[in-house]
């Protein structure tokens, strides 16, 4: 495999970290948006419910973090960051970014959709403070496929990364 292949290979791995990152981050700085609008409106008239918001209002950050955790994963297990470069083929390249890529886009949704089922907790609590514990029950039904979506990425990273062990068979 000629040089120039194993870096256009590299070069497509560390967009796929780049694009698991990047959209991870935009979507939970849009959720978060959503849900303090939406907890702004109720501290106008009740203050006092602050702190039973202010978990709803940072859960859909935590799809942010999962998207750095892909990013770094893949920087550490090719050798960007660290330890040794391994040779990164066109094809695994390819697979890798569309890795974070797909990361990128279920944590992108999941923090945006996180945000909204927040906001309806939120709501919840505006009507009935004492409905807090339950109300944060929508958001995390959402961050289970937050969850599930790293660690698919983790596990895709983790073997497409691995060195091939060859074995020869003697005849």
């Amino acid at each position: 495999m000629s040089p120039e292949m194993i870096e256009i290979g590299r070069g497509l791995c560390y967009a796929g970290a780049g694009l698991a990152f990047g959209l991870a981050g935009a979507g939970s700085a849009w959720g978060i948006a959503i849900a303090a609008h939406q907890a702004a409106g109720v501290m106008r008239e009740k203050p006092e419910l602050f702190g039973r918001m202010l978990v709803m209002i940072a859960l859909p950050g935590t799809q942010g973090f999962y998207g750095f955790i892909a990013a770094i994963l893949m920087m550490t297990q090719t050798g960007l960051i660290g330890g040794d470069t391994i040779k990164i083929t066109l094809g695994t390249g390819l697979a890798l970014f569309f890795v974070g890529l797909g990361d990128g886009i279920a944590q992108f949704i999941s923090a945006i959709k996180q945000g909204e089922a927040s906001a309806a907790g939120i709501s919840l609590v505006a009507r009935r403070p004492e409905s807090a514990g339950r109300a944060i029950l929508f958001p995390a039904f959402v961050e289970t496929y937050a969850v599930v979506a790293l660690l698919a990425t983790i596990l895709f990273i983790i073997f497409l990364t691995q060195p091939m062990v060859l074995k020869y068979l003697t005849l």
